[in-house]
């Protein structure tokens, strides 16, 4: 099986007398961003619709749960049967409808069950659980949809709306450099916040400007003497750059 041949090979290369000398001396921190990269580069294979690259990226993060599992293994902590074992208990416990007596389930029953799980841990809070490592603009919108479960959220959008406003007030009468950071911060979230009742994921509509934004500067950085015009005379490419892109795409 492709698995057991993929964990052995992680195996010999872990072993410390004959494994790899970079291999060997890794460790779930300096690991960790690696993990993250790979789940990366599987949204940016799917983003740009390139199913081999997809094939590929897969492997790479499958290559990562098992490098993690090899180390917990050496130290006595778990086994990557046990991971396998877990996920495959708790999809069944989250889909009672499917593998159980529910006769309903779907998103609602899912969330639900993950709350009643949440509950039983030490730390009680709606909020428990939400990765320190995710992305900043996902982690804004897991809070907020967290709290917005038990009813701490704004009835409509035009609450996050007049929110924006008030923090772009705020910043702008802030003169110290840590001030304006911190209402950066609150702009920014209450940003989130409206791309949430717009029901937008915040990561993606970025992702998407940031794309709109390179395939434009591409476009016009490539002009005779660019780098010597006006800021006007960028602009006015700048602007062209988008009339064409737009009606390409139309």
């Amino acid at each position: 099986m492709p698995l057991e041949r993929l964990v052995e090979i992680m195996r010999r290369l872990r072993d410390p007398v004959n494994g790899c000398e970079w291999d060997t001396v890794q460790t779930f921190d300096t690991i960790a961003p690696y993990t993250i990269e790979e789940a990366y580069e599987v949204a940016d294979a799917i983003a740009r619709k390139d199913m081999d690259a997809l094939a590929d990226e897969l492997g790479d993060l499958q290559l990562q749960v098992v490098f993690h599992a090899q180390m917990a293994e050496e130290a006595g902590l778990f086994t990557l049967e046990d991971v396998l074992v877990r996920i495959c208990d708790k999809m069944e416990r989250r889909h009672p409808h499917i593998f159980g007596d529910a006769m309903r389930g779907g998103h609602y029953l899912w969330e639900f069950i993950k709350a009643q799980e949440r509950a039983a841990k030490p730390d009680r809070s709606a909020l428990a659980g939400v990765a320190l490592a995710l992305p900043a603009l996902e982690r804004a919108a897991k809070l907020q949809r967290r709290a917005a479960g038990v009813g701490f959220d704004w009835p409509d959008v035009s609450g996050p709306r007049a929110k924006i406003e008030e923090e772009l007030a705020e910043l702008d009468a802030e003169t110290e450099h840590d001030r304006k950071l911190d209402e950066l911060g609150d702009l920014l979230f209450a940003v989130v916040n409206l791309a949430r009742h717009l029901n937008i994921e915040p990561e993606t509509a970025l992702r998407e400007a940031n794309y709109k934004f390179e395939r434009r500067f591409r476009a016009i950085e490539i002009e005779p003497g660019f780098a010597d015009m006006s800021l006007d005379e960028k602009e006015a490419l700048w602007v062209r750059a988008k009339k064409v892109q737009a009606d390409s795409s139309a």
